[in-house]
C-alpha cells in the first residue's frame, strides 16, 4: 500500500487529487493538510511514501517546506505555476503537474513515483530500521479499469496499433498507448526494445538464437534496426 499526503490550501484541489487516487486501489490517503506547517507537524510523528504538494501556500511555501525535511519522501508537485519547474527538479521531485491536469497525466506521474519508492520511507529521520525491498509496481488502464501489476512479472511488450499488449507469465493486459510511452515508465536497464513492435524484460530472456529471442514458449523477433541493442546486451 502506497501511503500519501495531500498538501494544498485549496479544498477543490484535495477533492480532485483524492478522486484520482481513489481510482487506484493501492493508494491510501493518510491526511489532508491545508498548509505546509500542518504537514510538517504530521510528519514529525508519521511517515508517508508520497506527497502531492502545492507551491503557493500561506505561512510556508512548498519548496521551502521541502528544504526543511531531512529525508523527504517522493514528491509530485501540483501547481498552477510553470515557472518553478526547474527549481523543483533541482530538489529531486518525481514530477511536476500543472493545474488543471488530466487523469492520464496524473497516472503517469504516479507510475513514476510508485516505481521508485523505497521501502520504510521516513520523512523526518533516517534512524528507522531498514525493511526488506518492496516490489515495484505500475498501473495499467485496461477495459475501463486500472490494474496494478508487479513490474518484475512483465515478460515482454507488444505494440498493437494505438494499444500495447503487456505479457506476464499468467496474463496479457491490453492498455491504450504507444509502446514507447509505456517504456518511459519502466527501467531502461531492465527493458530492451528489440523490434519496432516489441520490447523485452532482460531478466526473462531464456535464449537468443539468430534473429529470435525466446522467453518461455514465446519467440520475439529482433528487428534489423535493433540488432545493435541485442548485441550490446550479449557483450555486457
Amino acid at each position: 500500500m502506497i501511503r500519501y499526503l495531500i498538501i494544498d490550501d485549496e479544498f477543490m484541489a484535495h477533492e480532485i487529487i483524492k478522486g484520482y487516487c481513489d481510482l487506484l486501489p493501492s493508494l491510501q490517503l493518510m491526511k489532508n493538510c491545508y498548509d505546509a506547517l500542518e504537514a510538517f507537524e504530521y510528519l514529525k510523528e508519521n511517515s508517508v511514501d508520497l506527497i502531492f504538494l502545492d507551491l503557493n501556500m500561506p505561512k510556508l511555501k512548498g519548496f521551502e517546506f521541502l528544504r526543511v525535511l531531512a529525508a523527504p519522501p517522493k514528491v509530485i508537485v501540483t501547481t498552477a505555476y510553470a515557472e518553478f519547474a526547474l527549481e523543483g527538479y533541482e530538489l529531486d521531485i518525481t514530477d511536476y503537474l500543472l493545474k488543471p491536469f488530466s487523469f492520464e497525466r496524473f497516472l503517469k506521474a504516479v507510475n513514476k513515483a510508485v516505481g521508485s519508492i523505497p521501502p520504510a520511507n521516513s520523512s523526518i529521520t533516517s534512524s528507522s530500521p531498514v525493511a526488506p525491498p518492496t516490489e515495484k509496481r505500475i498501473f495499467l488502464h485496461s477495459n475501463k479499469k486500472y490494474t496494478q501489476i508487479i513490474i518484475d512479472h512483465i515478460q515482454y511488450l507488444e505494440a498493437a496499433g494505438n494499444y500495447c499488449k503487456v505479457f506476464t507469465a499468467s496474463e496479457m493486459i491490453m492498455t491504450r498507448g504507444k509502446i514507447s510511452d509505456l517504456l518511459t515508465s519502466l527501467s531502461e536497464t531492465d527493458f530492451l526494445q528489440v523490434h519496432k513492435s516489441y520490447a523485452v524484460a532482460v531478466k526473462h530472456i531464456k535464449t537468443v538464437e539468430g534473429n529470435r529471442i525466446y522467453i518461455g514458449e514465446h519467440r520475439i523477433p529482433i528487428g534489423k534496426h535493433y540488432k545493435a541493442n541485442v548485441n550490446a546486451l550479449l557483450r555486457s
